[in-house]
C-alpha cells in the first residue's frame, strides 16, 4: 500500500508543484495520473503542461489512447492508464481503498482557501483512520518542509 504526501501549497501555485511532482514520479518510472474536479481546470494544467520546458508526454482522459499516456489528466477515480502515482488537485478525493494499487498519492491543497485547508484536513483524518501512512509537506523559505507523519 502506498503512502499520500499533502502538499500544502502557501508559497508556490498549483502550476509550478504540479510539474516538479511529475517529473520525480516520471523519474521513478511511474505512470501519473492527475485527478481534478473542473475539466476547464484539468484544460488548463495540460496547456501549462505542454508550456513547459522538456517534453512531458501526457493527454486528457477521453481519448483513444487513455491507456498509453504516462500522465493523464482525468476527472475519473478510475485512471485507465493503470497509474502507480495519484495527485489530486483542487478538492479531488483520495479513497482509501485505492491506496492498495498506487506506490504513492499526493493531495495538493491551496493554503488561503478555507474550505481547501479543511477538505485536506478530512482527507488526513479519513486516510490515517484507514490504516494509510500519511505525510504533510508545507513551504518555508522557498523549500518543501516535512511538517507531520502518521503513526500508522
Amino acid at each position: 500500500m502506498g503512502d499520500v504526501f499533502f502538499y500544502h501549497l502557501t508559497q508556490s501555485t498549483l502550476d509550478t508543484t504540479l510539474p516538479m511532482l511529475v517529473d520525480r514520479a516520471m523519474s521513478r518510472e511511474w505512470r501519473v495520473a492527475i485527478r481534478g474536479t473542473d475539466p476547464a481546470r484539468l484544460d488548463h494544467l495540460d496547456n501549462r503542461l505542454w508550456e513547459r520546458d522538456g517534453f512531458l508526454p501526457h493527454g486528457i482522459a477521453g481519448g483513444p489512447h487513455d491507456a498509453l499516456q504516462p500522465v493523464l489528466l482525468t476527472s475519473d477515480k478510475a485512471a485507465p492508464n493503470g497509474a502507480q502515482f495519484l495527485l489530486a488537485v483542487d478538492g479531488a478525493t483520495i479513497d482509501p481503498d485505492e491506496m492498495s494499487g498506487l506506490e504513492r498519492a499526493c493531495l495538493l491543497f491551496e493554503g488561503a482557501d478555507a474550505a481547501a485547508v479543511e477538505a485536506a484536513r478530512n482527507q488526513w483524518r479519513t486516510l490515517t483512520a484507514a490504516g494509510v501512512a500519511a505525510v504533510y509537506w508545507a513551504e518555508e523559505d522557498g523549500r518543501w518542509v516535512k511538517k507531520a507523519e502518521s503513526a500508522t
